[in-house]
């Protein structure tokens, strides 16, 4: 085999983004586009018009993967299908290659890890930010030590500006039902993982969510969360769709300095000596302390996104290569935002691990008050500038 052939279940937003990129543009050498499925009808028109007729069209998503004419799926469908679709690829032994977020709940998803785990084949999951040259640089020098223990992260992240009429874009989206979520799990998925695989897991949190605060929608679109991490570290993680202009700035602060990303930059602020030694010196300063050296850090400058997501996905299942991220490592986000999700629902701090039960029980009470949208106006967008790298 030299090319995996490739299905997509879900030709939205970002299933058409993926069959352009693969079919269209064929920046993707390993991959060929084989088959589409929707549920939709006129989906096959939009295939025809847009991408050819030598692409197979299927109502099915189950059809499409009995069929023989594919090796591998891409998942891009509303959140809640997510572990759905992966589960069935995986025991019909095809790849699969999941939209973020990994799905609405641990619960949901820890089953779908189940599967995969017991499986043979690849497993990734679309955390596309993961190959920005920032955030690869970020983990790098964390990871090392070089600079000491973790003591504080702050991310303030109010970019991620949506308009009322994106939310109006479909029937499913910013509701309990639909989506699961607001922006923790549309949005800030790519955010909290980041978070995450850089500074590691929290061990408790404590969020004020706001639901509909700026936009006629039931989730949650404002966001301030504290968390604490076993070495006694902790962080705030603020979020938004409704800020215009917003801020991307994620700061870590560290034993010896502290690092900073922000508009497509990271800096480094380096101490001298490591500060939990220098606070307890006898001859330490009062006021202050010693200077930091200011720099900015080299990058590879390399940010391929989706992409180099599903390039190394196809690496991954023809040459045994890296993923960019593993399916099964979706689940660490998803923990924080239910946590986040849960810390509002009670209205109190969490601890991780929580009750996945409980969880659950809360979040379906609110699916079952859902109310269904009068005003949908559905459209397939470019989301090519909607990645938030952190660029001007």
């Amino acid at each position: 085999m030299d090319k995996i052939r490739i299905g997509i279940i879900g030709l939205g937003n970002m299933g058409s983004g993926h069959a352009d990129n693969i079919y269209r543009k064929k920046l993707c050498p390993e991959i060929e586009l084989k088959a589409i499925a929707d549920i939709k009808p006129e989906k096959e028109a939009w295939i025809k018009e847009n991408l050819g007729d030598d692409i197979a069209f299927f109502d099915d998503a189950e059809k499409m993967m009995d069929s023989g004419l594919i090796d591998a799926v891409i998942v891009s469908v509303p959140h809640y299908d997510h572990p759905k679709y992966v589960i069935m690829a995986l025991n019909k032994g095809l790849h699969a290659m999941c939209e973020k977020p990994a799905g609405v709940y641990t619960k949901q998803v820890r089953e779908m890890n189940e599967v995969a785990s017991k499986s043979d084949k690849v497993f990734g999951l679309m955390f596309n930010q993961r190959t920005d040259h920032v955030y690869r640089k970020m983990r790098e020098i964390v990871k090392s030590g070089e600079m000491g223990e973790i003591k504080r992260t702050n991310w303030l992240i109010t970019n991620w500006y949506r308009s009322q009429r994106y939310y109006n874009s479909g029937g499913w989206r910013a509701t309990w039902s639909g989506e699961g979520g607001g922006v923790l799990l549309n949005q800030c998925p790519h955010n909290i993982d980041l978070w995450q695989w850089i500074c590691g897991m929290p061990c408790k949190v404590d969020a004020k969510l706001h639901y509909g605060k700026w936009h006629d929608i039931e989730v949650e679109d404002d966001v301030t969360a504290y968390v604490e991490y076993p070495n006694g570290a902790t962080g705030v993680f603020i979020t938004t769709t409704g800020d215009l202009p917003g801020t991307n700035r994620f700061e870590i602060s560290l034993e010896k300095g502290k690092l900073v990303a922000e508009d497509g930059h990271l800096y480094k602020y380096l101490l001298p000596v490591n500060e939990r030694e220098y606070c307890f010196t006898p001859d330490a300063k009062v006021y202050g302390g010693p200077d930091a050296v200011f720099s900015e850090v080299e990058t590879d400058g390399q940010s391929p996104q989706h992409v180099g997501v599903l390039n190394a996905f196809a690496g991954n299942i023809l040459h045994g290569t890296p993923l960019v991220a593993r399916g099964e490592e979706g689940i660490n986000g998803l923990t924080i935002s239910n946590a986040m999700h849960l810390s509002s629902f009670l209205g109190k701090p969490v601890d991780i691990p929580f009750s996945e039960d409980l969880y659950y029980e809360e979040l379906m009470k609110r699916v079952k008050t859902s109310k269904k949208k009068t005003t949908v106006d559905e459209f397939v967008a470019d989301t090519s500038s909607s990645y938030n790298t952190g660029k001007k």
